[in-house]
């Protein structure tokens, strides 16, 4: 898992177009992109996405969140449709994760969904409090996917009047960002970095996509098919990297035992053999 398209729920056209690119993962959204009038139509309109032929892709439906009072009513629309997932919004830790396996438990049952099937990942650093939060998501259960962590909704909280300088996020913002690398990190599920807002500085989205491979982050969340190829490129292994990482393991394999060799001169221990197994792992190996 590499990219993550948001897709608006109530538009086919877009939704058709999403299924024929190179993303991982599509996000059908019923919260954002979706006028607040439009909402309840729009659930039908996912529920129908979610029967179509999703061309071999993971799909996760994106519902309101639970301050809406729409959260019940968003699932049972579209559970039937057998998402492979859902993403909640303005999640404030691991609290809320519980909560909502509590409610997909009931919804898989009534479906004849294997118990535990549908995963879930929040937005997890909307608010102040939940940046606060993040490290309850090591115990938020099994279902847990992923943690995304974004800049747009926690500027509007904090009272921030900008979240970005010319060099990339604020502080407080890049405080979020680390912070919600460290929590997922430590739950064991992929990082998965913000939008990127400006849709044709292309430029910018490779930099900043740079920057969260460099920094562990596993994947990008997206908002324009624009950016999909590019963030693909960058989160998959080079040459290097793998063959690295099969020299690595290799090595490891042939000492088994002794827990540390030496290749090139630099010892490698167990840190080295994770970080191996996680390059030969995105590579689909």
């Amino acid at each position: 898992m590499r990219s993550l398209l948001f897709v608006p729920g109530d538009s086919t056209r877009k939704f058709d177009k999403a299924r024929l690119t190179n993303a991982d993962l599509l996000i059908l959204d019923l919260e954002d992109s979706v006028a607040e009038e439009q909402k309840i139509a729009a659930r039908s309109e996912v529920a129908m996405k979610l029967q179509a032929d999703r061309a071999g892709k993971l799909v996760y439906v994106r519902v309101n969140d639970f301050g809406t009072g729409l959260t019940a009513g968003d699932l049972a629309a579209v559970m039937p449709g057998r998402p492979d997932g859902i993403m909640l919004p303005k999640s404030t830790g691991g609290d809320d994760i519980r909560r909502l396996s509590h409610m997909l438990d009931a919804l898989e049952a009534v479906e004849g969904i294997a118990a535990g099937e549908t995963g879930i990942i929040p937005v997890a650093t909307e608010s102040a409090g939940a940046v606060l939060g993040l490290q309850s998501y090591i115990s938020a259960g099994p279902r847990l996917r992923g943690l995304l962590w974004g800049g747009e909704d926690l500027a509007a909280d904090l009272g921030a009047t900008e979240n970005r300088e010319d060099e990339g996020y604020t502080a407080p913002f890049l405080l979020a960002r680390n912070l919600c690398l460290m929590a997922a990190t430590a739950a064991g599920v992929p990082a998965i970095d913000a939008v990127y807002t400006n849709i044709r500085d292309l430029s910018g989205l490779a930099a900043e996509t740079r920057q969260a491979r460099r920094d562990g982050f596993a994947a990008k969340a997206l908002i324009h098919p624009a950016h999909i190829d590019i963030v693909n490129a960058i989160f998959a292994p080079t040459e290097k990297e793998l063959a690295w990482a099969r020299q690595v393991l290799a090595a490891l394999e042939e000492h088994t035992g002794t827990g540390v060799v030496s290749i090139d001169g630099m010892m490698i221990d167990k840190p080295h053999e994770r970080a191996a197994r996680r390059i030969i792992a995105a590579a689909g190996g």
